[in-house]
């Protein structure tokens, strides 16, 4: 029995380092568009319904929060069929990589917010510029198994952060402030991942 268990732990130890050297493609290009083009309507709705996002902070927060969480459940349901299609026997390791890869950044972000609203809530512009670059950070981390020029859409999100808190004020809650971060970056992220796999197709 404990030459089965060894065997086993030796298969699955092979598994995980296989994970580990395979780039990912369980993020759909077409998936992560249509999350850019969530993060348009959404601040587009803003413009239209929230003229004054920093007396109305919970509004805001419900948007972009609402905003975020419906991408993330899209991606996320997206991303686990297409594993499972794609990475067939290593799409369990291949998913726990993902999240592995990306989940502190999201944790980092939701506490920012959490904290912010509790014990600073003269600071709560920061948040965009927080969050923009809490999710370059994960995106960056992410890059050791993703296309190499992915790491493009990391700098875009961590110079769009620091623009925000460059504002220094208010008009850092401003829906393109959001919009166009988030719009953009996630259209160049789809970009990306859609260019790099035709050219490995075409390489194949």
């Amino acid at each position: 029995m404990s030459d089965l268990n060894k065997a086993l732990g030796d298969i699955s130890s092979i598994r995980r380092q296989m994970a580990r050297s395979t780039e990912f493609r369980g993020y759909g290009p077409a998936t992560l568009c249509a999350t850019g083009a969530f993060a348009i309507i959404a601040a587009g709705a803003q413009g239209m319904w929230l003229s004054d996002p920093s007396h109305h902070i919970a509004a805001y927060l419900a948007t972009w929060v609402s905003t975020a969480v419906v991408s993330a459940a899209l991606i996320g349901t997206q991303m686990h069929t297409r594993t499972r299609r794609i990475h067939s026997g290593m799409a369990d390791e291949m998913i726990r990589m993902a999240a592995e890869q990306f989940l502190p950044s999201a944790v980092a972000g939701a506490l920012l917010t959490v904290v912010l609203m509790v014990f600073a809530p003269n600071v709560l512009w920061m948040l965009p510029g927080l969050w923009q670059i809490t999710f370059g950070l994960g995106i960056f981390s992410s890059c050791r198994f993703l296309p190499r020029p992915m790491l493009v859409a990391g700098a875009w999100y961590l110079a769009a952060g620091l623009v925000c808190i460059a504002l220094g004020d208010a008009r850092a809650f401003s829906p393109w402030a959001m919009g166009i971060a988030y719009g953009g970056g996630q259209l160049l992220v789809g970009a990306i991942l859609q260019i790099t796999r035709e050219e490995a197709d075409d390489e194949a």
